[in-house]
């Protein structure tokens, strides 16, 4: 498929047309979901997939779909930083729609940075390229200082961005919002920045084991109030990215992190907010994610997704996980790749994504193929 023709199919299934403007927007108000609105069959098949039910097809996402292998979004940072990008609603929800111009996805995620609720703590930070918080938490009287804000305060610019896209996208389409985990917003608060296995962070951990403990229950409550809030703006699902929670033994996770994500993740099911959880590059800890309160266990591509469906597919849904290096490799490669999970992995309860974020050297044929192989399959 080349890129016009990637443009129009996605443009035929998605409901907007090829230079991005919509055919037939779609309120939130208006559009059938069962599954947030007195139950019944669930209005996507994405929320289907999430409900583990069957599927005449897999459905299909990318992280980081809104990002630079487009064409369209390098343009748009010539003009803006990313930052602007993210705090700027309608320019967010554009981002947002962009990759749903070009594909077929059965998901949008609203286009933010896991720091955007940051501020609400009283914590600056900017992007170079990464994230670099201006003071990091490096003390107990730091932590102590930090307020305990109301979650409306928490990327308001976000909530906006998802009442925006909301009333955009087809029917057919879900909606995804996203936040960071508790202690991987805590490796950038006390760190500053990301580095190769955030010493700062571990040595905080032993020092000050009580702010620590008090940073992460902040975070917690800041979480859930902020996914919830996301649910309530029209998102079908939320993803939770874990990135850094391999660090930590098995001991040092369940005494560190787990209690924390348990409540976070309780209290935002407890809102009827369906749960994405993802965790990378933490294989001995898998299985003790595969525990926790979330609809959908997502891993990286080091973990055999079909051994984890097989140990765990009976109570939750599993999503992921191509290398995004194979892409770059080009499309023969996505659509081996694709077929040989296809193959792995029992259609029911399985959601095609990569292993992480796709990689700005990613061509469009890659991604084509890779819709086209997932499309191709009969359930």
């Amino acid at each position: 498929m080349n890129e016009t023709a990637g443009r129009n199919a996605a443009a035929g299934a998605s409901g907007l047309s090829g230079n991005g403007t919509s055919t037939g927007p779609i309120s939130g108000s208006d559009r059938r979901r069962g599954s947030r609105a007195g139950g019944g069959t669930p209005a996507t098949l994405f929320e289907r997939a999430i409900a583990r039910e069957p599927v005449p097809r897999r459905p299909l996402w990318i992280m980081r779909q809104a990002g630079r292998y487009l064409p369209e979004y390098r343009e748009l940072r010539k003009r803006h930083r990313f930052k602007d990008l993210a705090r700027n609603p309608e320019l967010a929800a554009e981002v947002t729609l962009q990759p749903l111009r070009r594909f077929p996805f059965d998901a949008a995620i609203v286009f933010a940075d896991i720091m955007s609720p940051v501020p609400a703590l009283g914590v600056g930070f900017d992007f170079d390229p990464g994230p670099v918080v201006a003071e990091p938490l490096r003390s107990a009287a730091a932590v102590a200082a930090l307020p305990e804000p109301d979650p409306e305060e928490a990327a308001p610019e976000v909530i906006e961005a998802l009442r925006h896209v909301r009333g955009a996208l087809p029917a057919n389409t879900a909606l995804l919002g996203f936040c960071g985990a508790p202690w991987t917003l805590a490796a950038y608060l006390v760190e500053g920045r990301g580095v190769k296995d955030f010493p700062t962070l571990r040595a905080f951990a032993a020092a000050e084991p009580r702010a620590l403990e008090d940073l992460l229950a902040r975070l917690s409550r800041l979480m859930a109030g902020y996914l919830v809030r996301q649910g309530e703006a029209g998102a079908d699902a939320v993803q939770i990215f874990d990135s850094w929670a391999g660090l930590l033994s098995l001991a040092d996770w369940e005494r560190l992190i787990r209690p924390h994500l348990q409540t976070m993740l309780e209290s935002v099911g407890a809102a009827g907010v369906k749960r994405i959880l993802f965790v990378q590059n933490a294989p001995h800890l898998v299985d003790a994610y595969a525990r926790l309160p979330a609809e959908v266990l997502a891993v990286d591509w080091r973990v055999d997704l079909g051994v984890l469906q097989r140990r765990h597919g009976g109570r939750r849904a599993v999503q992921g996980n191509i290398d995004p290096a194979v892409l770059t490799a080009g499309p023969g490669a996505a659509r081996a790749a694709a077929g040989e999970l296809l193959g792995r992995v029992n259609p029911t309860g399985h959601i095609v994504n990569l292993g992480h974020g796709i990689l700005p050297a990613t061509p469009l044929e890659s991604v084509a193929a890779l819709v086209e192989a997932v499309h191709g399959e009969s359930a």
